[in-house]
């Protein structure tokens, strides 16, 4: 066997090297704010490492397509929080308009960062006003409690005490 294969180490995994990267740096005294993807168990890891808090991607950086997989959100937001429910998780990444916000929001997310849908909006100003009540309108919505959905539509107008005639009845 050749000396590089003697030393040769298998390859290890970027969660792993992000884990071991923040360890070092919180052990260092800072506070840090983990960037991730929506894989859940790579979330929770960073945040075993002593992330001040864990940022999953709702879909590529500067992409616009909005929260890709929503279903791995709520996975990262139900991880993150179990146990903590003040830890912050930050959705970051992919918003391309204040819809995009507002579900990020209504899944339960503290807060999200964007950059790109405010910097290269039409204007500007007029979306970062839209972003603020997106922001508003999500985390509302999240703390009012969504109707589970169904498969079956269910009629929530009551019957009794409407004026209304229906034949045969």
């Amino acid at each position: 066997m050749g000396e590089s294969e003697e030393h040769a180490h298998p390859p290890v995994p970027l969660d792993e090297i992000d884990r071991i990267l923040a360890r070092e740096l919180v052990a260092d005294g800072f506070q840090v704010l983990c960037y991730t993807s929506d894989d859940p168990i790579a979330a929770l890891r960073l945040k075993e490492a002593g992330a001040a808090s864990v940022m999953p991607a709702g879909s590529p950086i500067g992409s616009g397509q909005g929260v890709l997989n929503r279903a791995n959100i709520v996975l990262c937001l139900e991880l993150l929080k179990e146990g903590a429910p003040a830890y912050p998780v930050i959705v970051d990444a992919g918003v391309g308009g204040a819809s995009d916000v507002s579900v990020a929001m209504e899944l339960g997310a503290d807060g999200v960062l964007l950059n790109t849908a405010v910097a290269h909006a039409k204007d500007p100003v007029m979306m970062a006003h839209a972003m603020r009540h997106a922001i508003c309108a999500g985390r509302q919505s999240y703390l009012a409690g969504r109707i589970p959905k169904k498969l079956y539509a269910t009629a929530s107008s009551p019957w009794e005490g409407t004026i209304s005639y229906i034949p045969g009845e």
